[in-house]
């Protein structure tokens, strides 16, 4: 928050007093996803001064806050307090680690790396009440420890968080969010629904949750035209549901954005399910390329932004860059069409992924599930390392995941037959918090490796 950002508030009151029209993004401020200025459609010319004038007065309000932040902090006392400085324009970035994050780390080096066990009894309890069913009790047991002896252990709210998402339960996720970000000083996370389990038994019932290998492309670098290369074979495959990896793509080029958007159109009218790892990444680096009124980088990028979010279902951050797109080529703004199969979006995966197709799990595993557990071996029999899909996993019984456990100890034991040879590598990926802790609990993690999905 800037120095000045208190001044503001004061300086507002006096305007609603005074009948003023109120200010829409007060009311209701703007999305990370929007374009952070909006101008009138006047004269090119005036734009370009409005532009002017609006940069001018932001580096003159920046030099001013950190003059004062100087000042005031410019002392040996406050010296292990600083910030790091920025790195700088075209350097590589790292993600940033607070303390308790960095603690969760446990190989240096590996991606997403699996979270270290609470040693909260509850969290333990509240896994095991939730691969059976009973998801109220396993909802007071997390509400009761967040109260007590695991309030300042991150995992425990991370469970609760992944309870609401695949119960479809907004309100209550919304509102334990705002309590996580007010003790942690964090952001708050946002509420992305999950395969609910209610969902999951009607959809198995009429056999329609997608359950095997799954195409994936992998772009990085600079999205330009040879990103057709990577996306044919995902394009030509006929398997239902395809992963998509932008986690690395560092920038982008109107001709890629347009390769990206025909691939993205084409899945979507054929009815295919995606998975989307990093789409948020990838948001990132096409808002730089956009501006209000300047039609410099085409309209690809523009139509690409709103592809994803329509992919997201993301009406609202779609609607707001929608109107941006219609006063910039002034033409009618496009509608916001809710797809039929709106992508699983994961967070970005670290540059060390492990590439190449995944087996993706479905959305709740009961039982021996012998079918699901001979595909696996089929799949683990045509790949050298062995990688399990879990995004979509909302849930896994007691009996399933001591027979996972059991299937994956073998698969790991064969590859590593004979003198001197290492077990075969084993990982599951963007796994929920709740079944990641079932799993350490029964002893999955000594022959796999857990990668719950990131808050």
């Amino acid at each position: 928050m800037g120095l000045f950002s208190f001044l503001k508030k004061k300086n507002e009151a006096p305007e609603a007093r005074a009948g003023a029209r109120p200010r829409p993004e007060l009311a209701n401020p703007a999305s990370v996803f929007a374009p952070t200025t909006r101008m009138p459609l006047d004269t090119e010319s005036e734009r370009e001064r409005q532009r002017e004038i609006a940069r001018a007065t932001a580096a003159k309000i920046d030099e001013i806050e950190l003059e004062m932040a100087n000042d005031i902090f410019d002392d040996h006392a406050w010296a292990g307090n600083r910030r790091a400085p920025a790195v700088a324009a075209g350097a590589p970035s790292a993600p940033l680690l607070d303390l308790n994050t960095a603690d969760l780390l446990v190989e240096e080096g590996m991606p997403d790396a699996a979270i270290a066990p609470s040693s909260a009894p509850a969290v333990e309890e509240a896994a095991i009440l939730y691969a059976n069913g009973q998801f109220e009790a396993a909802e007071a047991a997390l509400r009761a420890c967040l109260v007590g002896a695991c309030r300042n252990e991150r995992q425990p709210w991370w469970m609760l968080f992944d309870l609401y998402q695949a119960g479809g339960r907004e309100p209550e996720f919304e509102s334990i969010a705002i309590d996580y970000a007010s003790h942690f000083e964090t952001s708050p996370p946002a509420y992305s629904p999950a395969f609910a389990p209610s969902a999951g038994r009607a959809a198995q019932a009429a056999g329609q949750p997608f359950a095997g290998v799954t195409p994936t492309a992998t772009l990085s670098g600079q999205l330009d035209a040879t990103a057709g290369a990577q996306l044919a074979r995902v394009l030509a495959s006929s398997m239902p549901l395809v992963r998509l990896e932008f986690s690395t793509i560092a920038s982008a080029t109107p001709a890629g954005c347009a390769v990206l958007l025909q691939a993205l159109q084409t899945l979507r009218r054929a009815g295919r399910e995606l998975v989307v790892a990093g789409a948020d990444q990838l948001i990132a680096v096409l808002r730089p390329m956009l501006a209000i009124g300047d039609r410099g980088a085409g309209e690809a990028p523009w139509l690409l932004l709103l592809e994803l979010l329509l992919l997201m279902n993301r009406e609202k951050d779609f609607e707001e860059t929608a109107m941006d797109y219609c006063v910039t080529f002034e033409v009618s703004p496009p509608s916001f069409e809710a797809p039929a199969r709106a992508a699983v979006s994961v967070g970005a995966s670290s540059p060390n992924t492990v590439t190449g197709d995944r087996f993706l799990l479905p959305g709740i595993i009961e039982g021996a599930g012998t079918a699901l557990l001979d595909a696996i071996s089929v799949y683990a029999g045509q790949h050298a390392s062995l990688v399990l899909d879990c995004s979509r996993l909302a849930r896994i019984d007691y009996t399933a995941a001591n027979a996972l456990g059991a299937r994956l100890r073998q698969l790991a034991d064969k590859q590593g037959e004979g003198d001197g040879a290492e077990k075969r590598s084993i990982e599951l990926r963007d796994l929920n918090h709740l079944v990641a802790a079932l799993l350490r609990l029964l002893g999955v993690g000594e022959h796999a490796r857990l990668y719950a999905h990131k808050y």
